[in-house]
């Protein structure tokens, strides 16, 4: 079943889980995640960034989205971290149900500006509109950019960019940051942080950066309001780590030698995440 994220974010939100936002970038992964919600009963976001559909191509949009409307469980298709305008136009005339604008970067009222103007073409077509206030860390170069100094994302601020955009659904910086963290970088999330944004938001609130944070972080995040968790890196260094042990075996050539234990990999890192959203059955509230 193909949603918009409102509609799927709005049940997540009054039943207290996150929906796992999974990062995709071929064909394969995208069945692989498909899979292991329903699997597990479990609401999917399919999300693909500016860097990914470079990558895969919007061709292959058409056939995520047939994926998706065959799916026992509720799907959202979300174009990730799109940067300008123009990228959020194709995002829509492609199929994506959902949309983020990231003008995280942009001086506050330019983040607003650009923004509402997402808002307003997007909706006028029944697509949800994410947006952020606050940055991301960042560990590495690899896929989504982040900041070397994480700017936290102020509650107040963040009540006044919910009123003059309309987004439904806000990205929040509470000490994330993209990729597998260094082991010279410990994350920490400020949780205090988050229960004042929830306390005056009462929307959905995503979480980017959720690759490797520690289980019990997160599982309080959840708790605390959370509803969206971005998932990119976890699942595609699960993937590729087992692509590389399969291909150490120079015999190995066709697809279906190489692929079906790497997605089989993929998924129990997905699994574990569904759990730890409480996301696990709850595709029955749809």
């Amino acid at each position: 079943m193909l949603i918009n994220g409102r509609d799927l974010l709005a049940v997540a939100n009054e039943n207290n889980f996150a929906v796992p936002a999974f990062n995709i970038s071929d064909y394969a992964m995208l069945n692989g995640v498909v899979d292991v919600s329903e699997e597990n009963d479990a609401p999917l976001i399919v999300a693909i960034h500016p860097d990914e559909l470079s990558h895969t191509g919007t061709d292959i949009m058409a056939a995520i989205i047939a994926r998706a409307h065959r799916s026992s469980v509720p799907v959202t298709v979300h174009f990730d971290h799109g940067a300008t305008f123009e990228q959020i136009l194709l995002a829509i005339q492609v199929g994506f149900t959902s949309v983020m604008i990231d003008g995280s970067l942009l001086p506050f009222d330019e983040n607003i500006a650009i923004t509402r103007k997402v808002v307003e073409a997007a909706h006028a077509v029944g697509v949800s509109v994410e947006g952020e206030l606050g940055t991301i860390g960042s560990t590495d170069a690899e896929g989504e950019y982040g900041t070397a100094t994480i700017i936290y994302t102020d509650p107040d601020d963040a009540v006044t960019f919910v009123r003059e955009t309309g987004v439904d659904s806000l990205a929040v910086a509470i000490g994330t940051r993209h990729g597998i963290y260094p082991a010279s970088l410990k994350p920490e999330l400020k949780l205090d942080l988050l229960r004042q944004i929830k306390a005056k938001l009462a929307m959905p609130l995503v979480l980017h950066g959720g690759s490797n944070n520690p289980d019990v972080e997160i599982g309080e995040s959840v708790k605390l309001g959370v509803n969206k968790i971005n998932i990119s890196s976890d699942i595609k260094v699960a993937y590729h780590q087992k692509m590389r042990e399969v291909l150490a075996d120079p015999g190995h050539r066709e697809p279906n030698t190489i692929q079906p234990p790497c997605i089989e990999a993929m998924k129990v890192t997905a699994a574990h995440k569904i759990a730890l959203f409480d996301a696990a059955g709850k595709a029955s509230l749809y």
